[in-house]
């Protein structure tokens, strides 16, 4: 289990875009990559192929590194570290290191 999901608030701790927050759009966990919205930032140029299509530069969201992400919580609205409890009914959940909450 990872301890970054899909639609998680995340904010950035290093890098070009330090700082910076917004929320998880996909996972590749092979890569232990995440895309961010409105961050880390590529300029892509593009021939056009077909009479609908356009070229030109275009600019979208790159893969980051886990490592460089860090979940918001929601209780206690900032960064925090992820714990991992395993519930009674036998479901593992992740939790809020800081207010103990679960995500």
């Amino acid at each position: 289990m990872l301890k970054i999901r899909k639609n998680d608030k995340v904010k950035v701790l290093s890098g070009k875009d330090k700082g910076k927050t917004g929320k998880v759009l996909r996972i590749d966990p092979s890569r232990d990559s995440a895309i961010v919205e409105g961050v880390n930032f590529v300029t892509k140029h593009a021939r056009k192929t077909r009479q609908e299509d356009k070229g030109g530069i275009q600019h979208k969201e790159s893969p980051l590194s886990v490592s460089k992400l860090q979940v918001i919580c929601k209780g206690c609205n900032r960064p925090v570290r992820v714990g991992f409890d395993v519930l009674k009914d036998g479901s593992k959940v992740r939790f809020c290191k800081k207010c103990n909450e679960v995500l």
